[in-house]
């Protein structure tokens, strides 16, 4: 794979660069930028399969940066040294990240993730980057992978998520249901914490809606649907002690 590194310390590409050498041989590095805009007059020329982006640039940062192209035909592994946010948006739209100081384990992972990565899904992983970064403040509508493509939902109308696999199941307040291809734990981050429980291995409540608790060994909650959950038994005394907050 032709590869170029985007990074505004020159420290930080010179150690990417020594990395990708030493450990991922079939990645042939053909260019190292500084700025984001100095890399976009170069693409057309170099054509990479795989960028290394930082995200945290004076100028245009990473996900400007990004938001330059109507058509990508690369990959993207993004390197950050913090910024929980964005890590959290990037996880969303399943697109990989190398925290930085890069390990070279995770490195030699990311590259042969993006070695078998079919390209052509680069470009709807970067449009749920770009949805869920550029959502307003309050405003916490997002883009999630349907089975069809893409589907706007608002986790404040979600009820519950049920697991399925790879899979999710959403159930919304408004009786709509979808399947959206991800895992639980994935829909669990992306989803408020402060909104949201994981009440069993195979159930994510919206603690806004749970209309009452019935005793149990675990217990069962009953969601305002009249649905009835499950709560494990090593959940249970986590979520009465979240109950009593509400």
């Amino acid at each position: 794979m032709k590869a170029i590194i985007i990074d505004d310390e020159k420290h930080c590409r010179e150690v990417l660069e020594s990395l990708l050498k030493k450990h991922c041989p079939q990645v042939e590095l053909c260019g190292m930028f500084a700025s984001a805009a100095d890399a976009i007059s170069q693409l057309e020329h170099l054509k990479p399969d795989l960028i290394f982006l930082d995200i945290e640039m004076p100028g245009m940062n990473g996900f400007e940066f990004l938001q330059q192209f109507k058509r990508r035909d690369f990959a993207v592994i993004f390197t950050t040294a913090y910024n929980e946010y964005a890590i959290q948006a990037i996880k969303h739209s399943a697109l990989d990240y190398l925290l930085k100081p890069v390990d070279k384990h995770e490195l030699m992972e990311a590259v042969n993730r993006a070695a078998e990565e079919q390209v052509h899904k680069t470009a709807d992983k970067v449009a749920l980057l770009l949805q869920a970064m550029q959502a307003k403040p309050g405003v916490r509508r997002f883009a999630v992978p349907t089975l069809e493509g893409l589907t706007m939902i608002n986790p404040e109308d979600i009820l519950y998520v049920k697991s399925d696999g790879p899979y999710s199941h959403f159930y919304f307040n408004d009786g709509r249901h979808i399947m959206i291809s991800k895992t639980l734990k994935e829909s669990e981050d992306v989803l408020p914490a402060e909104d949201f429980f994981r009440i069993h291995n195979s159930y994510l409540i919206n603690l806004k809606y749970v209309k009452k608790y019935i005793r149990g060994e675990g217990g069962e909650v009953v969601m305002n649907n009249g649905e009835q959950i499950p709560v494990s038994r090593t959940k249970k005394q986590e979520f009465l002690g979240l109950l009593d907050k509400i």
